[in-house]
């Protein structure tokens, strides 16, 4: 006995993945687009992207040599919170709606290690897969795209028509050969909103009359992978982040729509903390708080300093003085974007600091 397209499909909806969609494990189109794209340098600092991790995406089989099929997945994490354009609380910062629960590394990897075990009973002749969540060196949205989940926006992010792009991808290798679906069209039409909206202007125009991604100036890449200090310029177009950045899908008119997932990754979480109280963290308690979110991405230095740089925009006076103690914090990184951002806060606000 085979298992069909359609029964894994039905299967990977079983386990809770509200997008599933099959295509082959051949080298995707988007590749040469991609390669062209680091060369330029947009990849920034993300070594993962550039070296032999990122030459691996060029075909699927790099990483299962038996691969003849792409089962690619969609897990649907949009809850009924407000957006970050609806939150103007200068006293707190905003965490990105992906990263409010669990890592959803580990979620998404048990229910395709479910599904696995599913497939097995469909198809008792022995297989070979390899599972993929995020990490892997794959084109995740060229093969998404390509399995018919939805098309990639001028935002980067994948966009289903009827569920909007508020989803973590996966996907599942398989030796099993399986009848593949079609890429969707482009839908966005002459859309820009997501281009006007994004505060560092981070969508710029590509070599093929398109639209790219300059992660260095994504203020997801900003607070998230970036190490070290992140320049004056960019820093003051952070706004409040903390740790990503939704405001090109807050904008997307096909989230206006988008479903509440019925079984949230993320639990309950606050997305928007303090910044006073962020400001005392030391990196134990931080440890405790983030150690199992995707938040722990960031590093202890890395958030504090993004807690600095959101005080340093939030015009607030009830931020110098936290600011003040940050600023001779025992990490430099932490001391001077403290520094700055106090500097920032006195000169547009016009306060005067107590030294």
């Amino acid at each position: 006995m085979i298992i069909t397209a359609a029964e894994i499909k039905e299967l990977a909806k079983a386990c809770g993945f509200q997008l599933a969609g099959i295509t082959s494990a051949l080298p995707s189109g988007d590749f040469e687009r991609f390669d062209r794209w680091r060369a330029t340098g947009m990849a920034g600092e993300m070594s993962y992207l550039t070296d032999q991790r990122g030459d691996l995406r060029g075909d699927p089989r790099n990483l299962l040599p038996e691969a003849r099929s792409i089962l690619c997945v969609g897990k649907l994490y949009n809850s009924d919170y407000p957006y970050s354009t609806e939150c103007g609380d200068s006293s707190t910062g905003w965490i990105s709606r992906y990263a409010w629960g669990t890592d959803y590394h580990v979620s998404m990897r048990n229910q395709l290690e479910e599904l696995v075990q599913r497939v097995r009973e469909y198809h008792p002749e022995p297989f070979h897969y390899r599972i993929c969540v995020d990490t892997a060196p794959l084109l995740e949205r060229s093969y998404a795209r390509a399995a018919g989940l939805g098309w990639i926006g001028r935002n980067t992010c994948l966009i289903n028509q009827q569920q909007g792009s508020w989803f973590f991808l996966a996907e599942l290798l398989l030796s099993i050969p399986l009848v593949v679906d079609q890429p969707a069209p482009f839908r966005c039409g002459s859309c820009t909103r997501c281009i006007e909206a994004c505060p560092t202007q981070a969508i710029v125009p590509d070599d093929s009359d398109g639209w790219t991604l300059d992660a260095r100036m994504c203020i997801s890449y900003l607070t998230i992978e970036k190490r070290g200090e992140i320049p004056a310029d960019l820093a003051v177009q952070i706004e409040n982040h903390l740790f990503g950045c939704d405001i090109c899908q807050d904008v997307c008119p096909w989230n206006r729509r988008a479903p509440i997932a019925d079984d949230l990754i993320s639990g309950p979480f606050d997305f928007t903390p303090d910044l006073k109280n962020l400001a005392e963290l030391d990196e134990e308690t931080f440890r405790t708080l983030f150690r199992r979110s995707p938040v722990w991405r960031a590093k202890y230095q890395g958030f504090l300093r993004n807690v600095a740089i959101a005080m340093g925009n939030s015009r607030n006076q009830k931020m110098l003085r936290p600011l003040e103690k940050l600023s001779v914090h025992p990490d430099p990184v932490v001391a001077r974007a403290a520094s700055n951002a106090l500097l920032h806060l006195v000169t547009v606000v016009g306060l005067q600091a107590s030294h």
